[in-house]
Parts: C-alpha cells; structure tokens; sequence
C-alpha cells in the first residue's frame, strides 16, 4: 500500500491530487501525519481528494487510526487514514 506522508507545511490541493491518482490506480491509500498543523492539512486534503474522484464514480472513504513511527530514532504517535474506494 502506497504511504504518502502529510506536514504542517503541505499544500492540501497538491497531497489531494497525489492522493486521487495513487487512489484511482490502486483504489487504496494511506496518509500519515504528526502533529496538529499536518493532521489539519491532511483533513483538508482528504476533502479535496474526494471532489476530484467523484466524477469518477468513486465513492472515497476515509478509515483514521493511530499508528506508531519511527522518526530519527525516536517513536512517535501518527494519525494515518486509510483512503479506499467504496
């Protein structure tokens, strides 16, 4: 499954577009993000996302979880979603 990591700094209408075309080829993906600032972009991104492959007939839903990473040696609690195809 195809990982495309979120931050504070990342443009919503950009991680959108990567997320509908991973999402129309596999027809899954998931989204990871650290902190306040990149979960909020992330949510944004997710909500544009989901416009773009509607046209398509597909009908995006978003599973969120916790997920603990590695991040310079240090763990870290992430919020992934888990972007399908329904």
């Amino acid at each position: 499954m195809e990982v495309l990591k979120v931050s504070a700094t990342s443009q919503p209408k950009s991680v959108a577009g990567a997320m509908a075309a991973v999402l129309r080829e596999k027809g899954v993906v998931e989204v990871q993000a650290v902190g306040a600032g990149a979960v909020n972009q992330a949510v944004k991104s997710i909500a544009i996302a989901r416009g773009y492959v509607a046209p398509n007939g597909i009908d995006m839903v978003c599973i969120p979880a916790f997920a603990k990473i590695d991040i310079d040696g240090e763990e870290r609690t992430a919020i992934k979603f888990q972007l399908e195809a329904r």
